[in-house]
């Protein structure tokens, strides 16, 4: 039987949505193991006049707790 836990991350990129989350995951797994699965739960972002400046995304990560 395997338990698990969700943590809330917010990961940010002046570049895509994809590599904002990749950096979220990248940095949780720094210090968090078992890392399974991950949920986009809100997108957004920062604009500089009419361009985008920034992406934003909330996502939560679960992992198995050992």
């Amino acid at each position: 039987m395997a338990v698990y836990k969700k943590i809330e991350l917010v990961g940010t990129s002046s570049s895509s949505l994809e590599d904002a989350i990749n950096k979220a995951i990248s940095k949780a797994s720094e210090t968090l193991h078992n890392l399974d699965w991950f949920e986009v739960k809100e997108i957004r972002g920062g604009l500089s006049g009419d361009k985008v400046k920034e992406y934003q995304v909330v996502l939560q990560v679960g992992f198995r707790l050992d």
